[in-house]
């Protein structure tokens, strides 16, 4: 039985409002510290995968992202634009092959020490006791998978 039926205005407790609310808080830490590089959460999510699977095709980039091919196209261009990526095909009408400049290696870099920076602000010794304990369980689920 959900609190509200017990007590009508009792605060919620489900685990996916919880986290969902946290995820809020997060994500929007997480934009504040990558545009000053200019970089979205999203975006930031592309250069991870390519970092990860250089010379991955858009299909692919679109399958690992969870987005679709018209969005991952319109994102890469945004990237190849700033200099980030780079289209290795050797000729037309070939799949695509992307991957990172050197310049999308530095900013990816600097991309994660934010990310550590915002991990250390809300899951780190000077957090909220509540949000520490969420970070270790987090990360010890995924130590032990």
């Amino acid at each position: 039985m959900a609190d509200e039926e017990v007590w009508p205005g009792a605060p919620v407790t489900s685990t996916s409002v919880l986290l969902l609310t946290l995820a809020r808080t997060i994500e929007s830490e997480l934009s504040d510290a990558l545009s000053e590089l200019g970089l979205t959460v999203g975006r930031l999510g592309l250069l991870g995968h390519i970092a990860g699977v250089p010379g991955a095709s858009f299909s692919d980039l679109a399958r690992m992202s969870g987005i679709t091919v018209q969005s991952t196209h319109t994102a890469v261009k945004a990237l190849k634009t700033a200099g980030l990526v780079q289209d290795d095909t050797a000729r037309a009408g070939a799949a695509s092959r992307i991957t990172l400049t050197d310049e999308g290696r530095r900013v990816l870099g600097e991309a994660m020490k934010a990310v550590g920076s915002v991990d250390e602000q809300l899951f780190g010794a000077g957090a909220d006791p509540i949000q520490r304990r969420i970070g270790e369980t987090v990360q010890a689920a995924f130590r032990a998978a």
